[in-house]
Order: structure tokens, then sequence, then C-alpha cells
């Protein structure tokens, strides 16, 4: 029996009085890497900021690892275990590479948990962040920048991961090594959603995609079988 992670029945979203998302459905197990393919307009990044309680759904249910999110907010999701790494990467330029990782692990401190098992494992997971521990985020190349923003998220323990634009800005062998580190993680049990116009990169680390046009799902399957799509192929993969 497949054990979900996330399910999502009928979901609108609007923002004034236009809606952006039309009822939206999907699902993703637990453990999974889901792609979310589409043009930059798609309603990709509105659904992400929806899971993680940034904008408020018109309709539907999200249901995340068997309970209903209702309208918790944003902080309660991340305490419930969905951490989102935002397109642009969001990091503090004013603070070193260990404390914007300290940032994300507020609520285990109040608990009196410790962080050091977590800050050890991004490190570990991102060897270059710890040779950088104490320079400012805004003297770290990009890539270095999408790492610590990943890295920023799993100090918050996450069940689930939401990238939106991960390898955005990045040459290519960049690329490559972010996402090798997203299928690391993924390795260790943390289902992944992510948003990516590199369709090639998104489908060889994804074990399934939906392909999302002007806020309606068109497309759904597994990784390989939408590789070889050929509307896939044609709007996404230039060929």
């Amino acid at each position: 029996m497949v054990m979900l992670m996330l399910r999502i029945d009928g979901l609108t979203v609007a923002y004034g009085g236009i809606e952006a998302l039309h009822g939206i459905s999907l699902e993703i197990a637990k453990g999974e890497v889901v792609a979310l393919l589409g043009a930059n307009g798609a309603g990709k990044t509105t659904l992400l900021r929806t899971i993680s309680g940034l904008l408020r759904q018109k309709t539907g249910i999200i249901t995340f690892d068997g309970a209903a999110l209702g309208r918790d907010s944003a902080e309660s999701r991340v305490k419930r275990g969905i951490a989102h790494v935002p397109e642009g990467r969001r990091i503090f330029p004013g603070l070193t590479v260990t404390e914007n990782l300290d940032v994300a692990t507020t609520a285990w401190k109040r608990l009196g948990m410790s962080a050091e098992a977590d800050l050890a494992n991004v490190f570990a997971l991102f060897p270059r962040l710890q040779e950088r521990k104490t320079q400012l985020g805004w003297s770290l190349s990009g890539g270095e920048q999408q790492m610590l923003a990943i890295g920023r998220a799993l100090m918050a323990r996450p069940k689930m991961l939401l990238l939106d634009e991960p390898s955005l800005g990045l040459a290519p062998r960049l690329s490559e090594e972010v996402y090798r580190r997203i299928a690391d993680i993924n390795a260790k049990g943390v289902t992944v959603l992510l948003v990516e116009q590199n369709t090639v990169l998104a489908l060889e680390v994804a074990h399934r995609a939906y392909v999302i046009e002007t806020g309606n799902i068109v497309l759904e399957g597994s990784a390989a079988d939408l590789a070889t799509h050929p509307r896939v192929r044609e709007a996404y993969l230039g060929a």
C-alpha cells in the first residue's frame, strides 16, 4: 500500500479576482521526488507557496502526512515537516553561513533540543559550506548560496522539501552538483517536490512528474514516460 506524504484535492487559488490555479489535484508518496514542469507563469510557484502556507487557497483540501492542513500558518507547516526553498534563495546576506543555518533551528532550541547533529549533517552534505562557515552570505557564489538555502531548509528537519528553481542562474556543473545533493537528500528519506525550468535535470532525479499549464494539470506520469512524451519533448526538451 502506497503511503502518501501529500495529497491535494480540487485546489483553487486566486490573486484578487483572478484565479491562478484551477482545481489542481495531485498526490506524492512518501520518499518520492516529484517534478512540477511548466512555462513561466503556469502556476508552479503559486502551488508551492500555497502548500507552504504563504498563500491561501480559495477552495480545495491539502492533506500532509495524513492530516488536513486547513488554514494552518506557514510556521505551523514548518513544524509539521514542510520546508520551502524559494526561488532566488532568500538567504540573509549580512549573516554568516553558520548563522543562516542557525535561523532554522529556533523551534528545536525552544524545546531544549540541540541542533549540532543537524549542522554536522548539512556540512557533510555540503562540505563547501563548512569551508565557508564564517563567511557572510553575500560573499558566496550563486551555487554556494543555493546550497546554503537548501541546507537551511534541512535544519528544520523536514519530511518534505519544496524546491523552487534550484538550478536557476547556475552554471551547468554547479546545477549538476546541486541535483546530486538533492538525490542524496531524497536517499535519506526526505520527500521532494521540485519546480524546475531545466527539464532534463528534473526528470533525471524525479520518480514522477506533473505538467502544469495556465493553472491546470495537463499531464502526469513517470519521469521516464514524460521524458519521451511528444508534448513534453517539444515544449520543454527542445526536441
